[in-house]
């Protein structure tokens, strides 16, 4: 059995039109979410659905993703953006001799990182 307090997990608040107390996922499984009325119920309820979830991969011998590993998530994704910003993404890249995947990588993370500060 996988040691469930390895799987990372995010919490949010739920607003009252979505009936209110906290929301867990699994960032490793796209498909188990729970909810509670407190974060401490919001966890309980979450390890049981992530214990629910691998034992339902297993008996469908479907692979179970490793702690930390982003689970279904593949990496990639594809964005259109206007011409300009194109433009000026492949300028900025240039300019700091970089691939336009490493520049584009390195902006998203670092407003990911400011957005989470806050």
């Amino acid at each position: 059995m996988k040691d469930l307090s390895k799987y990372p997990f995010e919490i949010r608040p739920l607003s009252k039109k979505e009936g209110g107390g906290y929301m867990i996922s699994f960032t490793d499984f796209s498909e188990c979410i729970s909810d509670g009325e407190t974060i401490a119920e919001a966890i309980e309820n979450g390890m049981d659905a992530l214990q629910e979830t691998i034992a339902a991969l297993e008996s469908l011998n479907m692979p179970v993703p490793e702690p930390d590993s982003g689970g279904s998530h593949s990496g990639k994704f594809i964005q259109r953006v206007p011409k300009s910003i194109h433009a000026r993404l492949v300028m900025r890249a240039k300019q700091e001799d970089v691939s336009m995947n490493s520049l584009v990588l390195s902006i998203l993370a670092e407003s990911l990182g400011k957005r989470e500060k806050v």
